[in-house]
């Protein structure tokens, strides 16, 4: 993860949900074809299980809902296999889908629940609520003219609320600071992009950078948007971060490579029990195939960000900098079933042009293993020494160029970089495990946001921030919710909470544009990246 996150248990334990590796609808004919055509001469109605659910409908003691019991059957069957197979009930795939389709119907806010209270932190531009009248600030109190507020309100049930189906209309009951009476809106909802490129700005004056999230369907897109973006700006290096990505669609990647790489030159390929061996080649037709390029990696990135990474590493095309890859070389295709529910079954392994497999290793059936691996890897000291990494493959692999790669378990960066843990305390966790900087930046910004919003580039809003002893509010206000620490701890934490204090109010005012460049100023990886190039 980026620096703002620190190290959390629970952050590292959470990942074993993961956007995993899919075979998008659209690519499947032509790169595996469809399994799903081999299936229709089976016998289905032969089977135990099925003959067993038959006889469990017609003749258990008591009534039941079969489906039901169906259900069970098929998670209890895939939870036997690997750990990426899954089943998603029907009422859960839209929002499975959402982050890879790349929009969802809405009215087009970011918001944070306050006090028992939405909080909208930032609406998007040119979407529905900007165009309706909303702010950021502006708190949420009704929808569709009934109170909705309290302590019951979650995410999931704001989702709800506010998300719904296209040109459907919403009315919401706003408090605005500054205004003593309810403010309404009605709101018309459409489409909302979900971006999966997060930032692509110059970081130096010949350098460009760019921070992808995930491989969905706009992704490719956005990509070359922000690719031809930094050209314009003159960009002679490029810098690419996949830190936290964990995967998505095949051929998003293979889009992504292909700018890159020679035409011919091997990209990935993908093999399973019921498929050929099938190649994934460059085409040739990239305009960047010649500009010094630098992948930026972590424990977080998976999948398709693995393949991006190998391809580069093993074409010799790119230096790869950060920490161990996740290690997911396991390929998903979706199966449909007839009540709007899907299966995610693993039909295929990919390798990376020089033949390694980069999956690391599960035992069937016992994914809770799989999921605390990364746990594992942080009490090792992987994280912070490469000598305590161990793969699980000895076997040598050879890059184009001949040097010595290995698989089973991750891409290893070309340069390391440790965690950077030096100021953190348990003051500091305390503090964003209760996300009270958050929660103060919030508060700052809405209390100031005319003063702030004087200052349209990071640099100088970073700069006046740093005059308002912010650091002594915070823990003012850290005080007066309980959470206090030595002097010893607020004293080695103190610039990395300046920090993030400062990253915060400056998303809040001036959104990612400014948030991402004030944060990569002190990312460890990215100031060796930039070193990296100027060595060259």
């Amino acid at each position: 993860m980026k620096k703002i996150f620190p190290i959390v248990i629970a952050t590292a334990l959470a990942f074993g949900v993961i956007l995993g590796f899919l075979i998008s609808a659209r690519s499947t004919q032509s790169m595996l074809g469809d399994i799903s055509s081999k299936l229709q001469g089976s016998n289905a109605a032969s089977n135990k299980v099925t003959e067993l659910l038959n006889i469990i409908d017609r003749a258990y003691v008591d009534t039941i809902d079969i489906s039901q019991v169906n259900e069970a059957v098929i998670i209890t069957a895939l939870n036997q296999l690997d750990p990426h197979s899954s089943y998603i009930p029907k009422e859960d795939l839209e929002a499975a889908n959402e982050q890879l389709e790349g929009s969802f119907s809405g009215i087009g806010v970011q918001f944070n629940i306050q006090e028992d209270t939405i909080y909208i932190v930032d609406v998007i531009s040119g979407g529905p609520s900007e165009r309706a009248g909303l702010m950021a600030g502006d708190r949420i109190i009704e929808v569709n003219d009934t109170l909705f507020v309290g302590k019951d309100i979650n995410n999931e049930k704001v989702f709800k609320k506010l998300r719904g189906p296209k040109s459907s209309d919403v009315r919401l009951g706003i408090i605005r600071r500054g205004t003593p009476e309810t403010l309404y809106f009605d709101i018309t909802r459409e489409d909302i992009p979900i971006h999966s490129v997060d930032i692509a700005y110059m970081i130096t004056p010949t350098t460009g950078f760019i921070a992808v999230n995930s491989f969905g369907a706009n992704t490719y897109s956005e990509f070359l948007t922000g690719l031809a973006r930094l050209k314009a700006e003159g960009a002679q290096n490029l810098i690419i971060d996949l830190r936290g990505n964990s995967g998505g669609y095949l051929d998003a990647a293979v889009n992504m490579i292909n700018e890159f790489l020679n035409r011919n030159e091997l990209i990935v390929y993908v093999e399973g029990r019921a498929y050929p061996r099938y190649d994934i080649k460059a085409t040739g037709n990239g305009s960047f195939k010649n500009t010094p390029l630098i992948v930026l990696i972590d424990e977080f990135s998976g999948s398709a960000s693995e393949i991006f990474a190998g391809a580069m590493q093993d074409n010799d095309r790119g230096t790869i900098i950060g920490r161990r890859s996740f290690g997911k070389g396991l390929v998903q295709q979706p199966f449909n079933f007839s009540d709007g529910s899907q299966a995610r079954l693993t039909i295929a392994r990919y390798y990376t042009p020089s033949g390694r497999c980069i999956q690391k290793p599960y035992t069937r059936g016992k994914a809770e293993d799989y999921e605390t691996d990364i746990w594992n890897r942080y009490i090792q000291g992987e994280f912070f020494n490469a000598d305590s990494i161990h793969l699980a493959d000895s076997v040598e692999y050879y890059t184009k160029n001949g040097r010595i790669v290995y698989g089973g378990g991750g891409i290893m960066p070309d340069i390391f970089v440790p965690r950077d843990t030096t100021d953190i305390t348990p003051y500091f966790t305390k503090l964003v495990n209760k996300a009270l900087i958050y929660k103060f930046a919030l508060k700052y910004t809405e209390a100031h946001r005319t003063e702030l919003k004087e200052y349209t580039d990071w640099q100088s809003l970073n700069a006046h921030l740093n005059t308002l002893g912010l650091f002594d509010q915070l823990v003012a206000y850290a005080e007066k919710e309980n959470i206090t620490g030595s002097n010893k701890d607020k004293n080695i934490s103190r610039t990395l909470i300046n920090e993030h204090i400062n990253s915060y109010i400056v998303r809040n005012i001036l959104g990612d544009e400014g948030f991402y460049p004030l944060l990569y100023t002190t990312d460890e990886t990215v100031l060796k990246a930039l070193s990296t190039l100027n060595t060259k």
